[in-house]
């Protein structure tokens, strides 16, 4: 009996403790963001929001999110639905390798895409638009990045992954009878594919979209890139505008809060709408059984298709990667790609020169190193409460582990202000450490969904037997939980680290005079049209960010955690 209070109590210290961290580091801010917004001296503040939303900067930079998250969408959902159903019911050749690099733009940061499709279409400067004029003789150019389908274009090539992960994983588990009954019935590849395949991957389809939605509608790398210059904003954009063109006011705060809550109740029904079309329709093409579907031959079609999708990752990722790397080796940024032009000046510059760059590497390294350590086993911590403990009221750690995952990073920057600036008796603005809390609750999800599904994978007979023999609770998860489910904290580890060390979204709200990160200096370098040092800041974190998605395939593709047996 004893022994049962202990193991109980020792259950809820650890629920309390869990619940403690996510409500101070996520919930209080969100709700913070709420109250500012519709709340003022204890009454609601429907007069202020209607003032807010009514200005015309406003109301268009709503129209310009509505917009540009409605073309992705459709865009990113035609994309990764084609190129899902290729790669997983036909017979391309090298089916697997383009697997692969159709998820090269889920690794990329976009802002940094968007950095190099400015230098290759820009108006006046682009590679691409000058070749152009000069082969066709004109001085009109060709394409204008700073437009609403610029911003469109480039945010669907990073962002169509998202459907083609949903879909590309349905197809694969789909049961294939009712397209091989139709092909037996004489029905061909498009007919099949249009009123059988599609159908009843729309689940999937939809899933995937309303993703593309949300992360649209939150994006501020791209939108601040390539429109802020030609006078488009969206609705993160526009916070950030408001916020530092005032100097930090609480009146501008309180406006961005307004924003931010759009952002919030966009999100909360674009994720209600995914788990709705989730749970209504994933057990209809998923059969029981281990299957595998015919392969549709494309006959003449399959070359064709080949070069169509080699020259798609040619021209949206290894285009602008090539450029970022060969602009950041120009002596000056305008500059043929002659040897003679050619430089490591801007690499050994920023590295061990520039105050600005050393910084910004300098703190963007410990501060997503600290962040992610830190996630990581607060979140193994909090997985295991959830996975392996029998306690009430632990999926309230479940949803506020998972809220920041949905929620904009702008809105997640405003909220750290609010509860971070002095409110609560601590001030932690224009400090590192409020970019350190803000990277907790912006990446706590990550470390949450690696850490469960390893915990998943080890069985309770394991620990069981520990406390039979004699073990603690704490010795049981120390000497045999923790050990077989290393890999999984390291995978999560490396989840956290990479997305912050060039994170651009939560920080460019939080920065100070010293405390600028890799991505608000690529942003800033770019501004200033300090374009080769932008470059080659950018390719130094394209480096870090392939090493370290390859150091991820290793930990998470080699290594098997052992379940339940004996």
């Amino acid at each position: 009996m004893t022994g049962a209070d202990r193991k109980f109590g020792i259950a809820e210290l650890l629920l309390l403790f869990s619940v403690l961290v996510l409500v101070v580091v996520v919930a209080v801010p969100i709700l913070l963001i709420l109250w500012t917004a519709f709340v003022v001296d204890g009454g609601l503040n429907i007069a202020g929001v209607i003032q807010v939303l009514s200005q015309p900067d406003v109301f268009q930079a709503v129209v310009n999110s509505l917009v540009i998250a409605g073309a992705v969408t459709v865009m990113s959902t035609i994309l990764g639905v084609f190129f899902a159903w290729l790669v997983s019911r036909t017979d391309l050749p090298f089916k697997e390798t383009m697997k692969l690099l159709f998820l090269v733009p889920f690794m990329l940061p976009s802002f940094i895409g968007a950095i190099a499709w400015k230098m290759l279409l820009s108006p006046r400067s682009g590679l691409v638009n000058k070749w152009l004029m000069s082969l066709l003789g004109t001085e009109q150019p060709l394409f204008n990045i700073y437009s609403l389908g610029g911003i469109i274009a480039v945010e669907s090539m990073y962002l169509f992954p998202f459907v083609f992960i949903q879909v590309s994983g349905a197809l694969e588990r789909m049961d294939p009878t009712l397209e091989e009954s139709a092909r037996i019935s004489g029905a061909g590849l498009l007919t099949i594919t249009r009123r059988i395949t599609l159908p009843l991957m729309m689940p999937s389809i939809a899933a995937g979209a309303l993703l593309v939605a949300l992360y649209s509608l939150a994006h501020f790398g791209v939108p601040a890139v390539l429109g802020t210059e030609s006078g488009i904003f969206n609705i993160p954009t526009l916070i950030y505008q408001k916020i530092y063109a005032s100097g930090g006011r609480f009146e501008a705060i309180r406006a961005g809060t307004i924003l931010s809550s759009i952002l919030v109740i966009a999100a909360a029904l674009i994720l209600y709408s995914q788990n709705r079309i989730l749970t209504a329709g994933r057990f209809q093409v998923i059969a029981g059984k281990s299957v595998r579907p015919m392969l549709l031959k494309l006959r003449g079609l399959k070359y064709p298709l080949l070069a169509f999708s080699v020259l798609y990752i040619a021209v949206t990722v290894l285009l602008p990667t090539v450029t970022i790397f060969l602009v950041a080796l120009l002596k000056t940024y305008g500059l043929s790609f002659n040897l003679e032009n050619m430089t490591l000046h801007n690499f050994t510059y920023i590295l061990f020169t520039m105050k600005l760059t050393r910084d910004a590497i300098w703190n963007s390294f410990y501060l997503s190193l600290a962040a992610a350590l830190v996630t990581m086993l607060v979140g193994t911590l909090i997985s295991y409460v959830i996975v392996k403990m029998r306690v009430r009221g632990k999926f309230l750690l479940e949803f506020l582990g998972l809220l920041p995952f949905s929620v904009p990073g702008t809105v997640i920057a405003l909220g750290v202000i609010l509860m971070w600036s002095g409110k609560f008796g601590v001030n932690l603005y224009n400090t590192a450490w409020i970019i350190f809390v803000a990277y907790i609750a912006r990446y706590m999800a990550f470390a949450l969904k690696s850490t469960s599904a390893a915990l998943e994978q080890v069985g309770d007979s394991l620990e069981e037997a520990a406390r039979a023999c004699g073990a603690t609770h704490w010795q049981a998860m120390k000497d045999v939980v923790l050990p077989l489910i290393k890999p999984g904290m390291v995978a999560a580890f490396f989840l956290i680290f990479l997305p912050a060390l060039r994170e651009l979204t939560t920080s460019v709200l939080l920065y100070g005079p010293t405390t600028r990160t890799i991505g608000v200096a690529i942003y800033a370098l770019n501004e200033d049209g300090e374009t080769v040092y932008a470059a080659a800041l950018a390719a130094v974190a394209l480096l870090i960010i392939i090493v370290g998605h390859w150091v991820i395939k290793r930990v998470t593709g080699t290594t098997k955690i052992g379940g339940g047996g004996a």
